[in-house]
């Protein structure tokens, strides 16, 4: 584990360094869980990654400044949620602070008491098996105990595409760029 301090937030190295990690486009996730209270929470992620396919590992980092942090780091289950191209505006309700994020969302019960999001292009429900405090985030690594693909939409012939974030902005595949 590295000895270095964190850098302070808005130094222009810090800016800088958020810019060039923007250079990397990556998916957006909705992260859901359920509290030993019962509360639900949930919270917009583009750190998701796959780890291993034997087990099936995922991992997630979540920041220590965020308010679901007592939740997230009690549960014995997390969902992620990867979102379409046409689901910008429940990224940017989820990446708020806000009572309840989840109003007027039909969602389905998931692993642990975890939230699915209606229209999502897959779903991971996974079991929580390691939490690594790691600077200013604790990376969550997780078991995927199930998964699903969405299917085409009514009325379409392509499968949904998944809703991309690049230089801080939300961004779509577009057009395909051959090897």
């Amino acid at each position: 584990m590295s000895t270095a301090q964190p850098m302070p937030f808005h130094t222009p190295a810090t800016l800088k360094l958020r810019q060039a990690l923007g250079d990397f486009a990556t998916g957006v996730t909705i992260i859901t869980a359920r509290g030993a209270d019962g509360r639900l929470t949930g919270m917009t992620a583009n750190s998701f990654a796959s780890v291993s396919l034997l087990p099936p590992l995922v991992l997630w980092n979540l920041s220590l400044g965020s308010p679901s942090v007592p939740i997230f780091e009690s549960c014995t289950h997390y969902a992620v949620n990867i979102l379409a191209t046409d689901q910008a505006s429940l990224s940017q309700r989820f990446a708020r602070r806000s009572e309840d994020k989840f109003k007027g969302l039909k969602c389905r019960a998931g692993a642990g008491g975890s939230a699915l999001i209606p229209g999502c292009i897959a779903w991971f429900e996974c079991r929580v098996v390691a939490r690594h405090p790691a600077g200013d985030h604790i990376i969550m690594v997780a078991e995927v105990e199930k998964f699903r693909r969405a299917s085409r939409r009514a009325g379409e012939c392509a499968l949904p595409e998944p809703l991309l974030f690049h230089h801080g902005k939300y961004k779509s595949l577009g057009a395909l760029v051959a090897p």
